[in-house]
């Protein structure tokens, strides 16, 4: 055969396989599917998308293959013969102007199971609006779904621009996606068990058994000692009951018609394998063995009541983590560093140590009432704990506390600024590498003078929450020694002026191997991480586009934005760069203090307070992945 049929049919070949990669127009859903694949970011779990891109010079149209294709530089340098590298290419495609551009670069979303059709860039994508307006008008003259076609605003500046009425195109926010979802990965994974639903009233007297994956009806205030678990209810990515789950290596989702679906009814009572992946679901009738997971050593922890006095934080304590526990000791860290670095800590930080809860529980109302719940070998009779527990924490809120602590802290606070000062656990079962305690202890507020919410109300109610359902339980589950339990009390100034409250993980949690930094935010003290029912928070993920850029020079894709607050943005672009800068200088600040978990992400709780909208860093933590 000669050399130039070799080359025809090599023409014909390459010719054919590129005509299935990409075509210039998308006629009907059928063509449409066989060209999706999934977003780059995790940010949804509802959608599928074909990228598509807009040659400027030769004026022509690219829908490609997006399962195949993972990113649009793959695409123009395969197919469009693009030679100038990866740099170049950001500066170019992705930058305020039509100069120097090549291409216009887009995702064509579908909200999988409606007839919603989402027209998305980048968020690092800062097209001018005639270009994003020629851009979308493009795609409906080219593609089925037309001027059903909607503009996503997920960052900042197209958010700005639709406030001012700039697009003359038809745009949505997050709410548009986000209120169509109906399934959400809360923890990934695979386990296999016997498939029972209950409802979260149920909990309350009945125990559900280690062997099985169950279905509520809500979130459970308690997470359940089971294989999975499967809510009726949408979370938030920061959540209790996500940070708690993760902790456990369960795997959880959220499914909000779970409740009606016929195909899940009929394996109630089964054995049934729940595999749950970021974008969907399987779950099937099993014969696979039933593995269960067992303690080995009960975990002994350190407790140490030799220091007897208020411990002001201002100084970092010496091994302090062992008498006035991790939460106290992460603050004086914080302390130390806001020193260096422009956010403020709650001010007036001092803690009550270890010494005085175990002095306390020493009490003869008290003590036997804890011996008897850990020498009882029944652990199955939930009934039974619960109510020892409810004994042992009005026992511990009965006992009049020690005046001498009293005195300490009216004398240590009486020339404070401050009247109300909030209360907070510290015990030395959170904040650890591999408990992070997440929601399982209490938090009390005590003002000066007033005579109902009093300091001494208020420590006894943070001392009793150790005996909380929840706190109690999870210590079981990992395998705690419940007699070295011990609980300090972090005390500081009270914020009753929060404008806004939020917890950052400084990982981008929704895209692997990418950088950024995940925030959770929600207006005034209305809770991020246990939500009440309907309420939606501020999602979005902070990152630096291009390697090596300035502090500023970042780029913010939101998930949600407030249904509180109108869906409008609750920080300023300024705000959310302070958040960026500082949360990644306290992650490697806090490597250095506790000479572990070294490039490991960090847990920050954070508040916006007051008329000149000051940041507060309340809360670090190790982030257990």
């Amino acid at each position: 055969m000669s050399k130039q049929v070799y080359s025809i049919i090599f023409f014909i070949v390459f010719t054919t396989l590129n005509a299935q990669n990409y075509t210039p127009t998308l006629q009907n859903y059928k063509s449409y599917k066989a060209f999706k694949g999934k977003p780059l970011s995790d940010k949804f779990s509802n959608i599928e998308s074909v990228k598509v891109i807009y040659n400027l010079k030769s004026q022509k149209m690219y829908y490609f293959n997006s399962s195949l294709i993972r990113l649009h530089y793959d695409f123009v340098t395969d197919y469009l013969g693009y030679t100038k590298g990866l740099d170049v290419f950001n500066d170019d495609n992705y930058s305020d102007t039509e100069k120097g551009r090549d291409f216009l670069l887009g995702n064509l979303n579908h909200i999988k199971g409606t007839e919603k059709w989402v027209f998305e860039l980048a968020a690092s994508d800062h097209m001018p609006i005639v270009l994003i307006e020629r851009f979308y008008n493009l795609v409906v003259q080219s593609a089925f779904m037309g001027k059903d076609l909607k503009f996503y605003l997920n960052n900042p500046e197209k958010l700005q621009w639709n406030q001012e009425n700039k697009f003359k195109i038809p745009c949505v926010k997050s709410n548009y996606i986000f209120d169509e979802i109906t399934y959400q990965e809360v923890v990934s994974g695979s386990n296999v068990g016997i498939l029972k639903q209950y409802k979260i009233k149920e909990l309350e007297s009945i125990t559900p058994h280690p062997d099985e994956i169950i279905i509520l009806d809500g979130t459970p205030d308690i997470l359940p000692n089971v294989r999975g678990i499967i809510v009726n209810e949408l979370q938030t990515p920061l959540s209790h009951l996500v940070l708690l789950g993760k902790n456990r290596k369960i795997p959880i989702m959220a499914y909000t018609t779970v409740l009606k679906d016929a195909n899940i009814k009929k394996l109630l009572s089964k054995k049934v394998e729940l595999k749950i992946a970021v974008d969907t679901f399987y779950i099937k009738e099993s014969t696979k063995k039933i593995t269960q997971k067992t303690i080995k050593k009960k975990k002994k922890l350190i407790v140490d009541n030799s220091v007897t006095y208020l411990v002001d934080l201002d100084k970092i304590p010496k091994k302090g983590v062992n008498y006035i526990g991790s939460k106290a000791q992460n603050l004086s860290y914080l302390i130390a560093i806001s020193k260096e670095i422009p956010f403020k800590t709650p001010e007036n930080a001092h803690a009550i140590p270890f010494y005085f809860y175990t002095s306390h529980i020493q009490k003869k109302s008290i003590s036997p009432l804890i011996q008897e719940l850990l020498a009882y070998p029944h652990k199955d009779s939930v009934l039974w704990i619960h109510k020892q527990l409810k004994k042992i924490r009005d026992a511990i809120k009965k006992e009049p506390i020690d005046p001498d602590l009293i005195a300490k802290l009216n004398q240590t606070f009486k020339n404070a600024a401050f009247k109300n000062f909030r209360f907070r656990s510290s015990t030395n079962a959170e904040d650890m590498d591999d408990f992070n305690g997440a929601g399982l202890y209490d938090s009390k507020t005590g003002i000066i003078g007033d005579s109902i919410k009093t300091f001494e109300k208020a420590i006894k109610q943070v001392w009793a929450s150790t005996w909380n359902e929840a706190s109690y339980t999870e210590r079981e589950l990992f395998g705690i020694d419940q007699q070295s339990i011990a609980m300090g009390v972090l005390v500081h100034r009270s914020f009753p002026d929060e404008l806004a409250n939020g917890v950052i993980i400084t990982k981008n949690i929704f895209r692997e191997n990418f950088s950024g930094i995940t925030v959770n935010v929600q207006k005034g003290e209305n809770s991020v991480v246990k939500p009440k029912k309907g309420e939606i928070c501020e999602q979005f993920v902070i990152y630096h586009f291009n390697t090596g850029t300035g502090a500023d020079d970042f780029d913010v894709d939101y998930t949600s934005n407030s249904n509180l607050n109108k869906n409008e943005p609750l920080l300023t672009r300024k705000e959310i760069s302070t958040l960026f800068v500082v949360s990644n200088k306290i992650e490697s600040k806090m490597y250095r203090y506790w000479r572990k978990n070294l490039f490991h992400p960090v847990d920050i709780e954070f508040k916006i307070v007051g008329e000149n909208r000051d940041l507060y860093i309340k809360q670090v933590r190790p982030f257990n992945e």
